[in-house]
């Protein structure tokens, strides 16, 4: 399984994003794909989860996104978004998509997002 992730870019304080993840690969392992999500690193920072979404549709969420972040996925579950609003400086890091499988995770390249003040 490939996640390929894109949508990351430079934004102002205040401003929005869509960060988009799809996976790929082998049909009988992308459709057996858990909770999917995304996880940031920040420079010097550990990384952190974001927000994730299980296969069923429940939601978790950072605390420092919640009610600023939406996670969600396409009908197929293989695609996973992540809607940020009023984005802050300090939302800026290299934000990781990430699946899990059975007896695995995978993670995607990462996708650099910024955010001026």
């Amino acid at each position: 399984v490939q996640l390929q992730a894109s949508g990351g870019g430079l934004v102002q304080a205040g401003g929005s994003l869509r960060l988009s993840c799809a996976a790929s690969g082998k049909t009988s392992s992308i459709f057996r794909l858990g909770a999917m999500g995304w996880y940031r690193q920040a420079p010097g920072k550990q990384r952190e989860l974001v927000a994730e979404s299980s296969r069923g549709g429940i939601t978790n969420y950072a605390d420092s996104v919640k009610g600023r972040c939406t996670v969600s996925r396409d009908n197929t579950k293989t695609t996973v978004y992540l809607q940020m609003n009023s984005l802050k400086p300090e939302d800026t890091a290299v934000y990781y998509c990430h699946a899990e499988a059975p007896n695995r995770v995978y993670w995607g390249q990462g996708t650099q997002v910024t955010v001026s003040s």
